[in-house]
């Protein structure tokens, strides 16, 4: 269960129970005929966006028809993401006594015809923009933003976001690329000179903090949808996203 969706037997258990309690399965008279029960139904959903494998080939394995896997995956991120959604922490809900490691990363997608907002020049592909803030000492994931432009740079992301409203700058801990935010950063090489020895050594001092967020990115991308390209249309995106977002809290819980 755990190697193709992402979720333990007792998660999915759980996932499935609460999609039955919201009653979004079986409804007699509206739509079409569904063509495998709840379970597989979320099984199919979740394997997709786990693995972002082709949808005729999860067709192939679950013995029904590509435009049918697309059906149920759209009718199930929505009731997914609405029944985790007390799972999900905001930023308003963020421990005023930790320290964080702020990053920004970028979740590959096609390059869309007409939005040439999604170039990354920093990642030199397309892509979509999500700050991630993780706990300094454990580098538990605590907050993913919404997704913006891959060409947004992450001091103005940081500002989109207003997390300076909600996030103490001086208990925040970022690379080079969040500079003005008031949060603590490496000093970048002075033009025509060399950094002076300490701040080569404060520079190395906040890398050997900020790679646990390295990690929680990394974490987060287990879900391959979000480390290979996005293939669907591209207003779809949001959706999958804040399901997956969901998903990743849900789990945390059971730990």
């Amino acid at each position: 269960m755990y190697a193709i969706t992402g979720l333990t037997g007792t998660q999915m258990g759980e996932l499935v129970a609460r999609l039955e309690q919201a009653g979004i399965w079986d409804r007699p008279g509206v739509g079409r005929p569904v063509c495998v029960d709840l379970a597989n139904a979320v099984t199919l959903t979740l394997f997709y966006l786990r693995r972002n494998l082709a949808q005729a080939a999860i067709a192939e394995i679950f013995g029904i028809s590509q435009p049918s896997v697309s059906r149920i995956i759209a009718t199930l991120e929505g009731p997914i993401e609405k029944v985790l959604a007390g799972e999900v922490p905001t930023l308003e809900d963020l421990p005023e006594q930790l320290v964080f490691v702020f990053d920004g990363t970028l979740t590959p997608c096609w390059s869309f015809k007409g939005h040439p907002e999604l170039y990354s020049g920093k990642h030199h592909t397309t892509g979509h923009n999500h700050q991630v803030a993780c706990d300094a000492v454990t580098g538990e994931v605590t907050w993913i933003s919404d997704p913006l432009p891959g060409s947004t740079h992450d001091k103005a992301a940081w500002d989109h976001h207003h997390i300076a409203d909600h996030v103490d700058p001086a208990r925040t801990i970022a690379d080079k690329g969040y500079q003005g935010t008031g949060a603590i950063t490496p000093r970048k090489k002075p033009i025509g000179a060399d950094l002076a020895k300490s701040d080569h050594q404060r520079n190395e001092s906040i890398d050997k903090i900020r790679y646990v967020n390295e990690r929680a990115n990394a974490h987060i991308k287990n879900w391959c949808i979000l480390a290979t390209d996005y293939r669907r249309p591209l207003h779809t995106y949001a959706q999958a996203f804040r399901t997956i977002r969901a998903l990743i809290f849900f789990t945390k819980a059971f730990e």
